[in-house]
């Protein structure tokens, strides 16, 4: 199975947005939400294109025609907008794995999902790395509103596996003392650093490397 994990924050996709807008405070018009959340993927775009330093309220304004009233109607000020930006990229990075993430529950599963977090680098030339790292990179010391959003976009993603490896363990895949959410977490480790690792190397092999070092963890585990 081939995934479209596209670690470039792409925002072309209204079901997304939508997903990110259910977890704000949605404005009460259509009008509204349309506009915040053009305000949101200009932003988006902007830190895809710039970092998040180089993401300016007087930028997005120019790429959206909002006027500054409209920015501080939506949001309380730029820290809040990076928020906002968050939310959308861990919308964006649990879309894109799709169902994949809903099978994380047996072995071939697995499998599937490490295949293809390795074969979209290939496609991808190794480029890119994690948006929500890269995220995680630039704000994590300076902002702890923003750490704890992307700690708990990271929790989300780290949660289906968590899930599944539970779901094992009571159906008698992994022995009793099995620790679901330390082997999740182990694997999440290994995923992020192959993702780095790869992005630096231009190299996809980085992460196959990290993914079989995390399947042989798991597989240490099982019953």
């Amino acid at each position: 199975m081939r995934i479209q994990l596209d670690c470039q924050v792409q925002f072309c996709y209204d079901s997304v947005m939508a997903k990110a807008m259910a977890n704000a405070h949605a404005p009460a018009t259509a009008k509204g939400r349309a506009t915040r959340e053009r305000i949101v993927q200009a932003a988006a775009e902007l830190v895809a294109e710039k970092g998040i330093a180089g993401m300016s309220l007087d930028d997005v304004r120019a790429r959206t025609g909002a006027s500054r009233s409209q920015l501080y109607h939506y949001f309380e000020d730029r820290d809040d907008l990076v928020r906002a930006v968050i939310d959308v990229t861990t919308e964006t990075v649990l879309d894109r794995q799709g169902e994949l993430l809903y099978h994380l529950d047996s072995w071939a599963g697995i499998d599937c999902w490490f295949d293809a977090l390795v074969q979209h680098q290939t496609d991808r030339q190794a480029c890119g790395g994690c948006p929500i790292g890269s995220l995680a990179g630039q704000l994590a010391e300076r902002d702890p509103d923003a750490r704890a959003a992307i700690a708990a976009g990271l929790d989300r993603w780290e949660a289906h596996l968590r899930d599944g490896l539970t779901r094992m363990r009571t159906r008698g895949k992994l022995r009793k003392d099995a620790d679901p959410a330390a082997l999740a977490t182990a694997t999440m480790a290994s995923i992020q650093g192959g993702l780095l690792l790869t992005q630096i190397r231009r190299d996809p092999h980085q992460l196959r490397i990290a993914l079989n070092a995390a399947r042989n963890n798991l597989r240490f585990a099982a019953a």
